[in-house]
């Protein structure tokens, strides 16, 4: 894994040719109940060389490598850094019902574009005829550039997707706007699971926000599930009222707040 002080060169490197980078990244696509939510954080040359880059970029990493403690102070920061104007940054969600709809995937992208166009909205990344010697007045009065920035999404390059960008595998741990994004996505989603825990008490989702651990199966074996589960992701368990710890899913790794 590249050390932290690298990922603030990796976006560097990609601003040569760009005036800003958006990161673009989720937390929640491997749960078995809650929203999945995405971040999107935007750059520019002139943050990522700014005093607070220079002094903070070492706390950034992969959100699932941090405590709940540096998360939060970081999620703190950014929005200091968003009111001062210095970042753009959103997050979006796609709940219960549209992974129902859509699938994992298609709800991820759902998330990710509703992220995006808090920030700019798919318009703005069209390619746009400059105006010539055979515009008119008007044509050239209304005329608005295509936005240079480039968007990188944590992982493959997503297959019909209204904006235009690069898939980064393991961004969260090489790009610092893709780990930004990473940590807004992960802070919004865990607040959401705790709060869900009040509504729905017994499956300790404030503890494990969701993911399929043996506290939670050992849940959902004994009380069912809640209208937050996702359907299709438990099916394995109540097809044949199996044991938990023989039905595979796809579990978020550990990370250092549980």
């Amino acid at each position: 894994m590249p050390k932290r002080r690298q990922l603030r060169s990796f976006d560097l490197k990609r601003l040569a040719t760009f005036e800003s980078l958006i990161g673009v990244d989720e937390a929640g696509r491997g749960a078995l109940a809650g929203p999945v939510v995405a971040g999107a954080v935007l750059v520019n040359k002139e943050f990522l060389e700014s005093r607070w880059a220079l002094a903070n970029a070492k706390r950034i990493n992969d959100s699932k490598l941090l405590t709940l403690a540096e998360r939060d102070a970081l999620w703190f920061d950014f929005e200091t850094l968003a009111a001062q104007g210095q970042i753009h940054a959103n997050y979006g969600i796609a709940d219960v019902d549209e992974i129902e709809k859509h699938n994992i995937l298609g709800a991820t992208k759902l998330a990710m574009r509703r992220a995006l166009e808090g920030i700019y909205p798919p318009s703005a990344f069209e390619q746009k005829t400059e105006p010539d010697l055979f515009s008119t007045p008007e044509d050239i009065e209304n005329f608005e550039p295509t936005i240079s920035a480039h968007i990188i999404v944590d992982g493959l390059a997503l297959r019909n997707f209204p904006y235009p960008h690069t898939g980064v595998v393991k961004g969260d741990s090489r790009s610092l706007c893709i780990a930004m994004a990473s940590i807004i996505a992960k802070v919004t989603r865990d607040r959401l699971m705790v709060e869900m825990d009040s509504v729905h008490p017994g499956y300790n989702f404030a503890q494990h926000k969701g993911y399929g651990t043996d506290v939670h199966r050992e849940a959902l074996l004994r009380i069912g599930r809640c209208p937050q589960h996702r359907e299709v992701f438990l099916r394995k368990i109540f097809a044949k009222r199996v044991d938990p710890d023989q039905v595979d899913f796809l579990d978020e790794p550990a990370d250092k707040s549980s």
